[in-house]
């Protein structure tokens, strides 16, 4: 099979099933938005690796695998037109085991007395870049015009929350200083 195929030459795509839409379809933006997740995901697993092991390094990478195959059936649910099924389904499973490793993540952290910039280490600032892009599909799968399933909105929400404490975790655990907001500008 090659990796070509001609068929979007002229600004058009196949959503699942066949259908064809214009590549600026609100569906093509959020599920495009959801594989430049994964890619600054991925990007983050490649800085975490490099770093010395820290205590929940593991764990960490463990969940960021889980999430960018979950992100690839959430583009997958958001490319499929309503009234079909859907090959992959997100359950409200998905969503609880964010929110535990949002918990278990959170236990060590100190607590937050002032916002926080994004940055700190690479591994840090580009889960921060991650979580913005994931708000970003957020808010594009919110205008698909049929809707999108209040589960995917419900994973999205808190995949962004996930992303935002492990890019804290991450600094924490490497010793690296969140940079804060401050006041004076």
């Amino acid at each position: 099979m090659k990796i070509y195929t001609k068929t979007g030459d002229k600004g058009q795509t196949s959503l699942v099933y066949g259908s064809r839409v214009p590549k600026y379809d609100d569906r093509v933006e959020a599920y495009g938005t959801c594989d430049e997740a994964n890619s600054m995901i991925g990007l983050a697993v490649t800085y975490i690796n490099e770093e010395e092991a820290f205590e929940k390094k593991v764990t960490i990478l463990e969940t960021l695998n889980s999430i960018q195959t979950i992100l690839f059936h959430v583009g997958a649910e958001l490319a499929t037109p309503k009234g079909k099924d859907v090959r992959w389904n997100l359950t409200e499973e998905h969503v609880k085991r964010l929110e535990k490793d949002i918990d278990l993540l959170s236990e060590n952290l100190p607590p937050l007395k002032n916002f926080i910039l994004p940055g700190g280490s690479k591994a840090g600032a580009t889960l921060h870049c991650a979580r913005t892009i994931v708000r970003r599909a957020e808010r594009n799968a919110v205008k698909i015009e049929e809707g999108t399933s209040e589960i995917v909105l419900a994973y999205l929400n808190r995949l962004s929350d996930y992303l935002f404490v492990a890019g804290r975790a991450v600094n924490f655990y490497l010793q690296v200083e969140e940079p804060e907001l401050k006041p004076e500008v």
